[in-house]
């Protein structure tokens, strides 16, 4: 079995540490594999090894710039570190790249929100829903945007009273 699929397979039924190992062994004969650095990079994520998992979408990122995978994971790292504004840079060169990336609409619609730019997360929410109507977080993140906005409208109307 391919190394990279056994890593993968570990992943799947939540072995990340032989997952881990498997990424070690590929790494360790090949340095350069940008695909075992950013699925490391997400393992790592995945046990809550955030400010690590960086690195690894760093090094791929040094390797091949344009890597969508390790630019959108990479935000998605910092988003977790409350690093909002970081994250949105992240999500911006992945729409560079692909300018209909789902989840770089909804995932840049998250970090917005988080800043407070709840109009503008629901219009990153709603352009990833047409592309993706099915996507689930995009949808739970819109209804989430409305009642935020909702709160708001009802907060400034009741100040102004």
């Amino acid at each position: 079995m391919d190394p990279l699929e056994e890593a993968y397979n570990f992943c799947e039924i939540g072995e990340y540490e032989k997952a881990l190992k498997c990424y070690d062994k590929i790494l360790q004969k090949d340095p350069d594999n940008t695909r075992a650095l950013v699925d490391k990079g997400v393992t790592l994520q995945n046990l809550g090894h955030v400010k690590e998992s960086l690195l690894f979408y760093n090094q791929a990122l040094e390797l091949e710039p344009k890597n969508t995978g390790a630019l959108l994971n990479k935000g998605s790292a910092l988003h977790t570190l409350k690093r909002y504004t970081e994250a949105i840079l992240c999500y911006d060169d992945v729409l560079k790249l692909d300018k209909k990336n789902t989840m770089a609409f909804a995932y840049k619609g998250l970090s917005l929100a988080e800043l407070g730019e709840v109009e503008e997360a629901l219009e990153y929410f709603k352009r990833a829903l047409e592309l993706d109507k099915y996507y689930d977080l995009a949808n739970i993140s819109i209804e989430k945007a409305k009642e935020i906005l909702k709160s708001y409208k009802k907060l400034t109307q009741s100040s102004l009273d």
